[in-house]
C-alpha cells in the first residue's frame, strides 16, 4: 500500500510541474485524494458491498468535485489534474499513465447493463472538458484535445479534435504523456481558410471578366469584413 502511494505522489511531480513540496501533494491535490478514495471503495465494490462502495464515492465527489463510479477499473499513475467536474463511468477502464484534466467526462450512450463506457489505454491525455461517450476506446498514447466530443474509436497515437471528434494527426504512441493544447490543429478553422482562399480565387477571375467585358465593378462592401475573417483563421490573411 505504501508503495503505491508514493508512486502516486512521484507521479504527480511527473505531470505537474506546479507541484512543489510533498506536503503540498498530499494536502492540496483532489485528483489524487480522488484516486485514493476509488481504491477504498473499488475494493468494497469488488467484494459486493456495492451500498458502502456507492455511499464512499458520493463523499469523495462532496469533497473533491470528482466522481468516479467504484465499479470503474483504473491502472497505475492515473493522475487527474484540476479535477473539478470530471466523470468517470461505472465500466469504464483506465489503463497506465493516463492523464486527464478538469470537466472531463466518461460516459455511457446505452442502458444495457455490459460494457457502456470507454476504454482508455496507456498513455492517453485527455483534454479540459472533453467527453468520451459509449463502449469506445483510445487507443495508446491517444490525445483528446479539450473540449471535443468522441462518441467513435480512435487509433492508437492519433489526436482528436472537435464536435464530433475527428482524427487530425496521427503519430507512433509516445510514452511521455503530454498535451499541447495550444497546438493543436483546427480542422474548423483549415476548412474556413480553403474556403475563403477559393473564394479570393473566384474574386480574382470576376474582376478580369469584368475588366473584358467592360462591366463597372460594384464596391464591394464585405470586403473588409472578409479580411478581417482572413487574419482572424489565418493568421495575417490570405
Amino acid at each position: 500500500m505504501f508503495k503505491t502511494i508514493r508512486e502516486d505522489i512521484r507521479n504527480v511531480f511527473d505531470k505537474d510541474p506546479a507541484a512543489r513540496g510533498v506536503f503540498e501533494v498530499i494536502f492540496c491535490y483532489p485528483g489524487l485524494h480522488a484516486l485514493w478514495g476509488y481504491r477504498v471503495f473499488h475494493w468494497f465494490w469488488k467484494i459486493r458491498w456495492h451500498f458502502l462502495a456507492r455511499w464512499l464515492s458520493h463523499w469523495t465527489r462532496f469533497l473533491t468535485g470528482i466522481e468516479i463510479h467504484p465499479g470503474a477499473t483504473i491502472g497505475k499513475r492515473f493522475f487527474i489534474d484540476h479535477g473539478m467536474g470530471v466523470v468517470i463511468g461505472e465500466t469504464s477502464v483506465i489503463g497506465d499513465d493516463v492523464l486527464i484534466y478538469k470537466g472531463v467526462v466518461l460516459g455511457g450512450t446505452s442502458l444495457s447493463k455490459g460494457k457502456r463506457h470507454p476504454t482508455l489505454e496507456n498513455n492517453v491525455v485527455i483534454g479540459s472538458n472533453a467527453t468520451v461517450l459509449g463502449n469506445i476506446t483510445i487507443g495508446e498514447g491517444g490525445r483528446v484535445g479539450a473540449g471535443s466530443v468522441v462518441v467513435k474509436s480512435v487509433p492508437p497515437g492519433s489526436t482528436v479534435v472537435g464536435i464530433p471528434g475527428r482524427v487530425v494527426e496521427e503519430h507512433k504512441p509516445k510514452i511521455v504523456t503530454d498535451l499541447e493544447h495550444g497546438h493543436l490543429p483546427d480542422p474548423v478553422a483549415e476548412a474556413v481558410r480553403y474556403i475563403l482562399a477559393e473564394q479570393a480565387k473566384l474574386e480574382k477571375r470576376c474582376e478580369a471578366l469584368e475588366k473584358i467585358g467592360g462591366i463597372v465593378t460594384p464596391t464591394d462592401e464585405l470586403k473588409e469584413k472578409l479580411e478581417a475573417l482572413a487574419k482572424e483563421f489565418d493568421g495575417g490573411g490570405i
